[in-house]
């Protein structure tokens, strides 16, 4: 993980300010959230996808590989969040419309997991703004800034 140092977006388990501000602007009323998660920063919050982001699920060890891979040889990662088991990346909006027929148009069939797209009209679980001591729900990529960059499907595809 040395070689992540100095990325913009380098892996961090902690979200920041700017950070909440930008996952809190996913709903319709950001300035509850705010104030709802950061009265009680040790709890999971539910966020619609499809306008602010999209997300992809992916087992968890294929998932650290992929995000092994975005970090080692491509442009890193935009947050990624573990839970349970498996790492759930936020993407740009149209990801989850358009990854799964990018993975058959390739012809990658049984050699990648499916994964679990979440777009417009989902909502997703996501862990605690600070990591708490034994959780299974963590930040492994945590927003840290109000325009975070996210992986579309080309590359997560390649990845």
């Amino acid at each position: 993980m040395s070689g992540w140092i100095g990325h913009p977006e380098e892996p961090a388990e902690r979200v920041t300010p700017d950070g909440l501000a930008w996952l809190a602007s996913a709903s319709r009323f950001p300035r509850s959230v705010v104030a709802l998660w950061s009265a009680d920063p040790s709890s999971v919050r539910a966020l619609p996808c499809g306008a602010l982001f999209d997300a992809v699920s992916l087992p968890a060890l294929f998932g650290r590989r992929v995000l092994d891979q975005l970090w080692t040889a491509g442009p890193g990662s935009g947050p990624a969040a573990r839970q349970g088991g498996r790492l759930t990346f936020l993407t740009a909006p149209g990801t989850a419309d358009r990854l799964p027929s990018l993975l058959g148009w390739e012809e990658w069939g049984d050699r990648v997991p499916p994964p679990l797209c979440h777009g417009l009209g989902d909502e997703i679980s996501l862990p605690p703004l600070i990591p708490a001591p034994g959780s299974r729900a963590h930040w492994v990529v945590a927003p840290r800034s109000r325009t975070p960059w996210l992986p579309g499907p080309g590359v997560l595809l390649w990845a």
